[in-house]
């Protein structure tokens, strides 16, 4: 039977619809086109391309977001500044390999920066990491791309986002606020690594003027961004010749995370919960007054838990003290005394503060901390120094001149310390000073040290008035809790040693009702009713076992100290029944018949115990 044309062509088409629906939805080649309405979505669903409006507005934006996430939340922008005025907007491949954005009239509203390329080999693909890249489909090379957004950021810094330079190309990577939270457009602030001054430091500006500054890298942290890996996000950062730059990972993939930089010039890390179905704030820089670049004016030091919160350096005034009465703290502070090199002069260690801004300084990475301070007071002008490197115990030498400005105490421990040069009269007063505290300081625990005395002996006091006490501390080599009995307890216990409770005596004295009570396995007897309820009874019964054990008749049937050690700390230890102990002594009702066994002696020793009637 003869099939008809129409259903060949029908089935032909059905094939063709069915590859391209097939076909993967995360990447753009040249022949196709993205227009408002169509997106791309990475291929493990996590990201999305497409056109957006933030908040109330009516324009147009082509942006990425997170896919499954309820919330739209926007990581990416490529038109803030330039937006479509309606629904025309078509993103595509351009004739010279690269990605073009038009509207109606055609007009180029953005394009990606690559280099020229042949249009027909290059496709663009969005990937599970949020990147979107354009890369020749003809090269199979991972990584190899002609242009990726990652190398753009807007306001959003993404896991595995470099923040900084890559020095080989003079690529500045950093973040770029939004002029409010309805308007993708550059904002007033930038986030990224300053190399201004050589060593790198994490700044914040607003135009061209500093905001916040984290302090330089020490090998080891930013002043005041630990570098810690946590249980939400791993921080890293990379200081070469070829790159330099500040990343962040994942600490387990279930974990979304991201860092922005809001309209305000806040650099804000977040935290998706999937409980709440909400975005939790986790941190924000600057924190505090202290962290705004500057607060306090040169010369000076920011202690956020100080009221007020701005001081002048030692040896320095306000320079308007009348400005810094009323908390304008701006103008800084000036020097009191004139450096001159001269005699005397010295420096006064800052431990736990933010290093000052590199604004005019030297350094030499091959001196010690020695060498840097000799180096500092040949200089007239220097006025501090510090290590570069504070790995391995500190190395190098960074030397300040002019006014020290930006420094802060840190609410964490940091790990360098700041030298600031201090003229004679004022170390003598820092030194002075400090004997003065000295002073003060064992005055206080002499004073604290008599009260806590004083308390202790009350309280004993009450307590032996109370009655009988216990001092159950651990006095021995092993940190055995072994019970230690004072005498108003002994005293109690044996009625002031009354004869009615005394068994015999003895070369060591007097042998009480232990022993019989034992016999007759009346033990808890032997516990003062007062004590009944204060110790486990097998504890009880143990010691005195073992008290027994020690003064048997024979010595040989003793333990040794290790032994006892043993008994009284082992829970499972067998203890063997104690036999008689040594001078022992009964009377008969009649106190006329009497029993006496006496402790063999060792070798020609022998004790002996002298009698006498009653």
């Amino acid at each position: 039977m003869d099939i008809p044309c129409f259903s060949i062509l029908y089935f032909i088409s059905i094939c063709m619809f069915a590859l391209e629906v097939c076909k993967s939805v995360d990447v753009l080649s040249s022949s196709e086109t993205i227009r408002d309405g169509d997106t791309l979505v990475s291929a493990g669903e996590k990201f999305q391309l497409g056109f957006f409006s933030p908040g109330n507005s009516s324009y147009r934006f082509l942006a990425i977001w997170y896919h499954n996430i309820p919330e739209k939340t926007t990581v990416w922008v490529a038109n803030g500044d330039n937006p479509v005025n309606d629904s025309s907007g078509v993103l595509r491949i351009g004739s010279e390999g690269k990605l073009v954005l038009v509207d109606q009239a055609e007009r180029v509203l953005w394009s990606s920066n690559n280099m020229n390329a042949t249009s027909q080999s290059v496709v663009a693909k969005l990937l599970d990491s949020g990147n979107l890249v354009l890369k020749d489909d003809s090269e199979n090379v991972s990584g190899n791309y002609l242009w990726q957004s990652f190398d753009h950021p807007s306001n959003t810094l993404l896991v595995g986002m470099k923040l900084g330079w890559d020095l080989r190309m003079g690529l500045d990577r950093h973040m770029t606020s939004w002029k409010s939270a309805e308007d993708p457009s550059t904002g007033d602030f930038t986030f990224g690594v300053d190399l201004g001054g050589i060593i790198p430091q994490l700044v914040i500006r607003k135009g061209r003027v500093k905001y916040f500054r984290s302090g330089p890298w020490n090998g080891i942290q930013f002043g005041r961004m630990p570098m810690v890996p946590n249980l939400i996000f791993i921080p890293k950062f990379v200081n070469n010749s070829q790159e330099v730059y500040f990343t962040f990972n994942h600490f387990n993939e279930s974990t979304i995370t991201r860092l922005v930089l809001n309209a305000s010039g806040n650099h804000q890390r977040y935290l998706w919960s999937e409980k709440t179905q909400e975005w939790t704030m986790i941190y924000m820089l600057p924190y505090d007054a202290c962290d705004v670049y500057g607060k306090c004016g040169s010369n000076s030091m920011c202690t956020i838990s100080n009221s007020p919160i701005c001081s002048c350096m030692i040896g320095y005034q306000p320079k308007s003290q009348a400005e810094w009465d009323t908390l304008v703290w701006s103008s800084g502070c000036v020097s009191k005394n004139p450096f001159n090199c001269s005699k005397g002069e010295g420096f006064k260690r800052l431990k736990g503060v933010k290093m000052p801004d590199l604004l005019q300084f030297t350094m030499n990475t091959s001196m010690s901390l020695k060498e840097c301070e000799l180096e500092c007071f040949k200089n007239c002008s220097c006025r501090a120094y510090a290590n570069i490197d504070a790995t391995g115990g500190g190395s190098g030498c960074l030397l300040w001149f002019g006014d020290l400005l930006d420094v802060r105490i840190l609410s964490r421990s940091a790990n360098q310390d700041l030298y600031i040069r201090v003229s004679a009269s004022d170390l003598d007063s820092v030194n002075s000073k400090g004997k003065e505290w000295v002073a003060v300081a064992i005055s206080m625990a002499f004073v604290v040290l008599s009260v806590v005395l004083y308390f202790c002996i009350v309280w004993k006091r009450k307590k032996h008035a109370q009655g009988i006490t216990f001092d159950l501390q651990a006095e021995d080599e092993n940190n055995l809790h072994l019970p230690i009995f004072d005498m108003v307890t002994i005293l109690r216990a044996t009625n002031n040693f009354c004869d009615s409770n005394k068994l015999g005596e003895g070369g060591f004295g007097p042998v009480y009702k232990a022993w019989k009570l034992w016999l007759k396995r009346k033990v808890p007897d032997f516990i003062d009713p007062q004590l009944q309820n204060s110790f486990d009874l097998s504890e009880v019964v143990k010691c005195i076992q073992v008290g027994l054990l020690c003064v048997q008749r024979h010595p040989d049937d003793r333990p040794n100290m290790s032994s006892v050690l043993l008994m009284l700390d082992s829970e499972s230890a067998s203890l063997p029944q104690p036999k008689q102990p040594g001078f022992y002594i009964e009377r008969s009702s009649e106190n006329t018949d009497v029993e006496m066994s006496r402790r063999d002696g060792n070798s020609n020793k022998i004790t002996m115990t002298l009698l006498e009637g009653r």
